[in-house]
C-alpha cells in the first residue's frame, strides 16, 4: 500500500517547520538516501533524505508552506505496481495560518472529523525511543498521549508502517506522569506573567502613522519565546570585572606574526573562548546547567559563542574547547560562524554547552548585561578594550587597555561566591595569556 512521507523532526526540539523546497516531483523514482526536500527549521535549512524506495505518487504540501507540524504527511510514496489511484483520499497538510486559531484547528481536521479539546491543542514534539530512533505517531495521538501522561515507547501502532494512531493511545493503559503534575503546578505562574499589549492594541496605538509590518520567521519567534522565558524564569544576577589586555594584545601580535605563514590570524575573541574554557576546568562546580529539578555538572568545557546573522543569532558550540589550541579554536570558530550565517549548522553544532560568550566589543559597546540562554549556567558579556587610566603595580598612575566584562549567572546553578571564582579565573587567564598554553 502507498507509504506516507512524514514531516521529519530534524532536531530534538522541532515541532514544526517550513517546507522550503521540493527536490523531487510527482512521478520521480527515489531510493533510500536520495534527497527529497529542503526543510527550514527555526535555526537552519536542512536537506531531508528518503528512507524507503518507490515513486513519488503525490505531493501533499507545496513548497514554501510554513508551520507544517512534525509527523504530518507531506507526500505519498508508491511501491512497484501501485498507481495514483491507490492513494485514495489524501489531504494536504495544513499551511500555517495567519491566526493561531486556524493553525491549531487544521491538524485536528486532517485527522478527526469530530472536534475535541484534545484535537484543538498543539501537538507535542515527536517522541523518540530509548535508542534515539523516532517514534511514528499522528499529531492527534501525540496530543492524547500527552494529556493521558502516556509514554508512546510502550504503545504498539496499528496504522500504516506501524504508525501510532488515535485508537492505539485511547486503548492503551495510561501511566502517571510526574512531569505533568509539575507543569500543571507551574501553569498559574506562567499564566500570570505579563505578555504586554496585544497586537490589536499596538496597531490601534499607531493608527494613522506610517509603518511596515515585519513578518516573524521561525528563528525570530524562537528567540522571542526563549529569551522571554529566560528573563521570567531564570533568577539572573550579575558580576562585573575590568580586565587589562596589554599583555594579551602584545602576545597576540607575536603569535600572529609567527602564524602568518600558515594563514592563521588569532582574534581577541579566540583568547576569550580559551580563557573561559580553561576557567570552567579550574572551577568545575561552575561548569553546570539547570535541568528542571537537578543540576548537571559537565566534565568537558563546551563553550557556546553568540554569532549575529541576518534576522537573529546563533550560538554554535565549541566542544572540548579547553583541549584545543588557539589556532584550532580560531579555525573552528570561523567555520561555525560562516555556516551559521548561511543557516547550515546541524542541530548538534548549536545545541548543548554549559556556558556562553557574547562579544559586542567590536561594535564599540563598553559593557552590557547578556540574557542567559537556557539551560546554560552563565553567559559572559564582553565589551570593547579601551585605553583607561589605571594605577600600576608601582602605585603610579598609567594608561592601560581595559576591557569590561559582565558575567550573567543563573542563581539556581551558581551562587555568588562560585560565580566570583569563575570570573576571577577568566580574568587571570586573560591577563596571563602565556600560561594558557602551558
Amino acid at each position: 500500500m502507498p507509504t506516507e512521507i512524514l514531516m521529519p523532526a530534524l532536531s530534538p526540539t522541532m515541532e514544526e517547520g517550513t517546507l522550503a523546497k521540493w527536490l523531487v516531483k510527482e512521478g520521480d523514482a527515489v531510493s533510500s538516501g536520495d534527497l527529497l526536500a529542503e526543510i527550514e527549521t527555526d535555526k537552519a535549512t536542512m536537506e531531508f533524505e528518503a528512507v524507503d524506495e518507490g515513486i513519488v505518487g503525490k505531493i501533499l504540501v507545496a513548497e514554501g508552506t510554513e508551520g507544517v507540524l512534525v509527523n504530518t504527511p507531506i507526500a505519498v510514496l508508491l511501491e512497484d505496481g501501485e498507481s495514483a489511484d491507490d492513494i485514495g483520499e489524501a489531504s494536504a497538510a495544513p499551511a500555517a495560518a495567519p491566526a493561531a486559531s486556524e493553525k491549531e484547528e487544521a491538524p485536528a481536521k486532517a485527522e478527526a472529523p469530530a472536534e475535541t479539546e484534545e484535537a484543538a491543542a498543539p501537538a507535542p514534539a515527536a517522541p523518540a525511543a530509548a535508542d534515539g530512533s523516532r517514534i511514528f505517531a499522528s499529531p492527534l495521538a501525540r496530543r492524547i498521549a500527552k494529556n493521558k501522561g502516556l509514554d508512546l515507547t510502550g504503545v504498539k501502532g496499528s496504522g500504516p508502517k506501524g504508525r501510532i494512531v488515535k485508537a492505539d493511545v485511547e486503548n492503551a493503559q495510561s501511566a502517571p506522569a510526574p512531569a505533568a503534575a509539575a507543569s500543571k503546578a507551574a501553569a498559574p505562574a506562567a499564566a500570570a506573567a505579563s505578555t504586554g499589549p496585544s497586537t490589536e492594541q499596538v496597531l490601534k496605538m499607531y493608527q494613522g502613522r506610517e509603518f511596515e509590518e515585519v513578518k516573524l520567521d521561525g528563528m525570530r519567534k524562537t528567540i522571542a519565546a526563549r529569551l522571554t522565558e529566560a528573563k521570567q524564569t531564570i533568577p539572573h544576577f550579575y558580576l562585573r570585572r575590568d580586565i587589562k589586555l596589554d599583555a594579551l594584545l602584545k602576545f597576540r601580535s607575536q603569535l600572529n606574526k609567527q602564524l602568518e605563514s600558515r594563514g592563521v590570524k588569532l582574534s581577541v575573541n579566540d583568547f576569550i573562548i580559551k580563557a573561559s574554557a580553561i576557567a570552567l576546568q579550574q572551577v568545575p562546580d561552575a561548569n553546570a546547567v539547570w535541568a528542571g529539578d537537578r543540576v548537571l555538572k559537565l566534565k568537558p568545557s563546551d563553550v557556546a559563542v553568540a554569532v549575529a546573522i541576518e534576522g537573529g543569532l546563533f550560538t554554535p558550540v565549541l566542544k572540548d574547547a579547553d583541549m584545543k589550541s588557539l589556532s584550532a579554536l580560531s579555525a573552528e570558530m570561523k567555520d561555525l560562524a560562516a555556516r551559521a550565517r548561511d543557516r547550515k549548522l546541524a542541530p548538534d553544532e548549536y545545541m548543548g554547552g554549559s556556558f556562553a560568550i557574547s562579544n559586542l566589543g567590536m561594535f564599540g559597546i563598553d559593557n552590557f548585561d547578556a540574557v542567559i540562554n537556557p539551560p546554560h549556567g552563565g553567559i559572559l558579556a564582553v565589551g570593547a578594550g579601551v585605553p583607561k587610566p589605571v594605577v600600576g603595580d608601582d602605585g603610579e598612575l598609567t594608561v592601560a587597555t581595559v576591557m569590561s566584562v559582565t558575567l550573567s549567572v543563573d542563581h539556581r546553578v551558581i551562587d555568588g561566591a562560585l560565580g566570583a571564582l569563575l570570573l576571577n579565573a577568566i580574568k587571570e587567564n586573560l591577563e596571563n595569556p602565556v600560561a594558557m598554553l602551558a
